[in-house]
């Protein structure tokens, strides 16, 4: 009976998940390997489990965890900063390794990743099955990081592929196996449903996935909205979603925040940070040819309130050596003596393409030429070497106190990699000082 409500066809679409096992935590290991199998945890600097190994989620340390209450559960449970550069690298390297199989690799996050494999059996002159094997192999090898795999028709249904057998594993959900695997699913563990949804098909006495797929399509009609109409589908082996191999490239907001560990009271170091997301925000608002013109600015307490302030920008631009002055006027505006912070952030708002700005007639045109030519070196060098290689001096104490728990270096920091020297190590700042 369940032949007839799905997929008779087997690959009518092959779509492969990739999804990264304890990524940050597994990056770390592949750095380090003395570190393999030892409960061990990133998010130091943050007070939080971040990420934590397999080995400490055996002990029930899990994400979101505060640091103290996961040493209590693990005496001798490895603390680690988040290395966000470190665990950026390894994305870049995981997707370029499937895209040796295909061009269709769609980023989902920086451990997770979809790929469209349909008619390439005879390329690779190999199965579906065995060119996700391949994938997993090349991976693993390469970069030594233990990834799932999971492997079917659509989207949806690679997700719960991929969610079944972890770590370390690969399911393949071909049309006619589809009910085998939604029968013991919950519905409210897939792909894009949601509390609302979850809580609604319980009202209708649909507990699993399978259950939701076997509702007659007048219901679906009826009962639901495009979202979940479309997830019905997909559960029944009906490609919807398509692997968007494109990157996004129109953004109404750009925002960059950082929490840190201790919290602290230092101005100068707050500063920094508030510097650096403003950094981080404009190379990405550069990337896609953005200018702001707005910036907010906010500062969180130790107690988790937050402050903060909005402003326009006297002229749309992604250069932060023009920004620096207002951010300094709205940090001030905000900052209180004695208080203590534990995070930075910032929000590029009112985004418009830069090729469309009009420049005053009291603007220098030869300093408006020599910053953008700072930031074209800028970003060239953030290409070969890391986002923040060339960075504002007012940002410096962050290198100087740390970028995770102050005043200790980050892994990736401590360890060079092939080709690396102490000097590419070894950021540029830029001393902006009135002449």
């Amino acid at each position: 009976m369940d032949n007839l409500l799905f997929q008779l066809h087997s690959w009518p679409r092959a779509i492969i998940h990739v999804d990264g096992d304890a990524f940050f935590t597994s990056c770390e290991e592949a750095i380090h390997p003395e570190l393999r199998g030892k409960p061990l945890i990133a998010g130091g600097e943050r007070g939080i489990v971040a990420c934590a190994s397999y080995a400490a989620k055996r002990l029930g340390i899990k994400r979101g965890v505060p640091l103290h209450e996961a040493k209590k559960r693990c005496p001798d449970l490895i603390v680690l900063p988040s290395d966000y550069e470190t665990y950026s690298l390894f994305s870049r390297r995981l997707f370029n390794v499937m895209r040796r199989f295909t061009p269709q690799v769609e980023e989902y996050s920086i451990d997770e990743a979809f790929a469209d494999i349909t008619g390439l059996r005879r390329k690779h002159r190999a199965s579906y099955a065995t060119i996700a094997r391949s994938i997993k192999k090349e991976i693993k090898q390469e970069l030594g990081i233990g990834i799932t795999v999971g492997l079917s028709l659509t989207k949806v249904l690679a997700k719960v592929a991929s969610k079944y057998e972890k770590p370390d594993g690969l399911t393949v959900i071909s049309g006619r196996h589809i009910p085998l695997y939604l029968k013991e699913l919950p519905v409210e563990k897939l792909w894009g449903v949601g509390h609302a949804t979850s809580n609604y098909l319980s009202k209708l006495n649909v507990r699993t996935a399978l259950e939701f797929a076997r509702l007659p399509e007048e219901t679906i009609k009826k009962h639901f909205t495009k979202p979940g109409r479309e997830i019905w589908m997909e559960l029944r082996g009906e490609s919807i979603y398509p692997v968007v191999s494109e990157e996004k490239s129109t953004y109404t907001s750009i925002s960059k925040t950082k929490t840190f560990a201790p919290p602290t009271k230092n101005r100068e170091y707050l500063f920094a940070h508030l510097l650096r997301n403003i950094e981080s925000a404009c190379i990405k608002a550069r990337r896609y040819y953005l200018a702001p013109r707005k910036i907010a600015i906010f500062l969180k307490k130790n107690n988790f309130s937050i402050t903060g302030v909005e402003a326009k920008i006297f002229r749309p631009s992604a250069y932060p050596m023009e920004l620096t002055g207002l951010v300094k006027n709205l940090f001030e505006s905000v900052y209180e003596h004695n208080v203590v912070y534990r995070a930075t952030g910032v929000i590029l708002l009112d985004l418009m393409e830069d090729r469309y700005i009009q420049y005053s007639l009291f603007e220098s045109p030869v300093k408006i030429e020599k910053i953008e030519k700072i930031y074209e070196a800028s970003d060239f060098l953030g290409e070969k070497h890391g986002k923040h290689t060339l960075h504002l001096g007012a940002s410096h104490p962050i290198d100087q106190f740390g970028k995770g728990r102050r005043g200790k270096p980050t892994a990736r920091q401590a360890t060079r990699f092939f080709g690396e020297t102490r000097r590419k190590h070894l950021g540029l700042p830029i001393l902006h000082v009135k002449v």
